[in-house]
């Protein structure tokens, strides 16, 4: 087992013309002291954990939960061995002689043998992150994307361009795994670890990462409740064989139970030696060893302003068969560009090497099909249908505030919410309507719900029916009390301003005050993970899953605490709390029948559609973007299921013509229009 060690660096100030002061001195000792008695300290807990923690089944989990048992009883039957260890160490001897080991190099390679590596990469995020983790307080937002989700190496990656089916689910390529083999009868998946596999600072990848992934997911340090009880929940135990060999048991008999392990990746021990309480404050500002290709230094980070990433020159998948044509600058610069419109007009500069084209606005107005850059052959624009689960953009209304906790209320807001004239008005009719949370789901979406049409009407009918019956001089309707039927709309994304403007608008003809308050959008999912909000519009960002999840976002335990306050830092933005829905959720995470969840997952859309609690708003079935001619893109140009352009990091550059574009951009010199629709996985 790998020894859990960190290395501090002190800085002490030195006084006068020799040396240090011997009291610095002794503070520096007691510092030192102190660190290594805290990493002992988890070194013995963390053996202490792996000898102790028992795999207990859902249904015990749940009883727990509920209090049909009590801790004090459940720790009589631990202590009588009634349950298995969750940690088990065993030799290669005692792996089962008949798997089928795959590492999927069966499957069509990702990423074009064109892409040259070199040059850097320059782009933009509206607010500078809140931290570096990608796990704990603040650390869900957009930019976790650059340090996880877009560029770690998974133990094995879904086949981006086939989506068929089969017995074990969907099929997948090798990453951190050099094969595995999927043992459905006993719900378990054995991993063999490419043996190049190493963290960014060199480290190994080995078995001890990934046992000591489900302490650290378990662990209360990491302030992260949906992590806790994910990682409890769903898996039964892991099994270590040797240093590159374990196995991972799931407690859910799903038809993609394999992907819970192949999606995954591990947690390096060496690192996280001084975990504790402190976690969120410790490694705030610390970048964790990673499987991917980039790193960020403490220099290339320059906080309010810019950030700096660097590919490793010895990154030990470059030459690893689907990976080796991805990844391809050598540096990525993010600056932190508040303004979108100065972020565009950086753009047209060539100071930014593309910009986001999907909303109307910008593929019509900013950068027309006939301005200059396209004209010229400077300026490339295209336009890529996927084909994946969509993003629910949707007004989340928080049901615990006061007024909203009001069905009618709710159900008068959607009818007062006119999202289709903002398809066709603002968004040229590109757009389409969302009808509810769980679409691009194949069989599990519901066929029939529709969302509520625009209807002053019926909005007056349904606040009539809450007591508001009047209008006030500013044609806002008021109750007997006299209050006013107003509550807030915030949102994170300032460049729906003008979108969210003509939702206020309209709303008001129904007597509906929306107070419109535009964040920027660190800021605004904050207030939304804090249960700030009273109407907060965002979308959430879902991986291309067999089946859409319902607990993290509808369950009441990610709602209230068991004292009855609001429970914050989960993805219930509506304080969902209903019984009947509750009790669906629990059952449809521990089905086994793909039919019968299909039922679950029409049955509970129902339910949330009935509550009126999410306003759908609109879903986009493609992406587009502008983009300078010295970058690349494969003659596909991205992944069926992409989410952006630069989700799989398969562009590349060429550093001399985007000297000679530049050259161009101030002569007269042109080059071939390049307007491109890429609607291969259209539907």
């Amino acid at each position: 087992m790998k020894t859990l060690y960190s290395l501090a660096i002190l800085v002490v100030p030195v006084f006068g013309f020799l040396g240090c002061s011997s009291k610095n001195d002794e503070s520096s000792k007691e510092q030192d002291a102190e660190l290594q008695a805290r990493v002992q300290s988890l070194k013995a807990e963390v053996k202490d954990y792996y000898q102790t923690k028992v795999a207990l089944p859902i249904e015990v989990q749940d009883q727990l939960e509920n209090g049909e048992v009590t801790q004090e009883e459940l720790d009589g039957r631990i202590a009588a061995g009634e349950f298995p260890k969750f940690f088990q160490f065993k030799s290669l001897e005692d792996l089962p002689s008949d798997l089928a080991w795959e590492d999927g190099s069966d499957l069509p390679e990702i990423g074009s043998p064109k892409a040259k590596k070199g040059g850097t990469s320059y782009g933009t995020i509206q607010d500078f992150p809140r931290t570096l983790r990608t796990i704990g307080p603040d650390s869900n937002g957009s930019f976790r994307t650059l340090l996880l989700d877009d560029v770690a190496v998974l133990i094995a990656h879904r086949h981006p361009n086939i989506d068929e089916i089969g017995p074990d689910g969907f099929r997948y390529i090798a990453g951190l795994a050099k094969e595995w083999a999927i043992d459905k009868a006993n719900q378990t998946v054995y991993v063999r670890i490419d043996p190049n596999a190493r963290w960014s600072d060199g480290e190994p990848i080995t078995a001890d990462d990934f046992l000591f992934k489900f302490f650290f997911m378990h662990s209360s340090y990491i302030k992260a409740p949906w992590y806790n009880n994910f990682y409890n929940r769903f898996f039964s135990g892991i099994t270590k064989y040797d240093e590159l060999t374990f196995s991972v048991r799931v407690s859910v008999d799903k038809p993609n139970f394999a992907t819970y392990v192949l999606e995954d990746i591990p947690v390096p021990e060496h690192f996280y030696g001084e975990l504790g309480d402190d976690f969120p404050e410790r490694y705030q500002w610390r970048f964790a060893p990673t499987t991917a290709a980039y790193i960020l230094e403490d220099e290339d980070i320059r906080k309010g302003e810019s950030l700096t990433f660097t590919r490793l020159e010895d990154w030990w998948a470059k030459d690893k068969r689907n990976f080796r044509y991805r990844f391809n600058y050598d540096k990525r610069h993010i600056t932190v560009v508040r303004d979108v419109a100065k972020a565009f007009e950086m753009f047209k500069k060539g100071e930014l090497d593309a910009a986001s084209l999907t909303l109307a606005e910008y593929w019509y107005d900013k950068l027309p099909d006939d301005d200059p850059l396209v004209e010229r052959g400077l300026v490339k624009k295209a336009v890529f249908y996927n084909q994946r689960p969509r993003p629910p953009y949707a007004m989340w209304i928080n049901r615990d505030r006061p007024l909203l906790n009001d069905r009618n209320i709710r159900l008068g807001i959607q009818y007062a919410s006119s999202w289709q004239l903002v398809i066709d008005k603002y968004f040229r009719g590109d757009y389409q309507r969302l009808n509810h949370t769980a679409i691009g789901y194949g069989p599990f979406t519901h066929p029939e719900i529709k969302a509520r049409e625009f209807s002053v009407d019926k909005a007056l009918e349904h606040f009539a029916k809450a007591g508001f019956t009047e209008r006030g001089p500013d044609g806002i309707l008021v109750n007997d009390a006299g209050t006013k039927l107003s509550v807030s709309l915030t949102t994170g994304y300032t460049t729906l301003k003008d979108a969210l403007t003509i939702i206020k608008e309209e709303a008001a003809k129904a007597g509906l005050e929306l107070r419109l308050q535009i964040m920027d959008s660190t800021a605004g999912f904050k207030l939304a993970m804090e249960k700030q909000h009273e109407i907060h519009f965002m979308a959430w960002g879902y991986g291309a899953e067999m089946y859409p999840r319902y607990w993290e976002t509808f369950h009441s335990i990610n709602a209230y605490n068991p004292d009855g306050s609001i429970k914050t830092q989960t993805n219930n933005l509506n304080s969902m709390n209903i019984p009947e829905l509750d009790d669906l959720i629990d059952a449809y995470r521990a089905s086994t029948d793909s039919g019968e969840m299909i039922k679950m997952a029409h049955n509970m859309e129902e339910i949330i559609h009935n509550d009126a609690s999410v306003v759908p708003a609109f879903q986009i079935p493609f992406y587009r973007i502008g983009y300078w001619r010295w970058r690349y893109y494969p003659d596909d140009f991205n992944l069926m299921i992409s989410e952006s352009s630069s989700e799989f990091a398969l562009s590349w550059m060429d550093v001399e013509e985007k000297r000679r574009t530049l050259r161009a951009l101030r002569s007269d010199e042109t080059f071939e229009k390049s307007i491109k629709v890429f609607d291969q996985y259209k539907n």
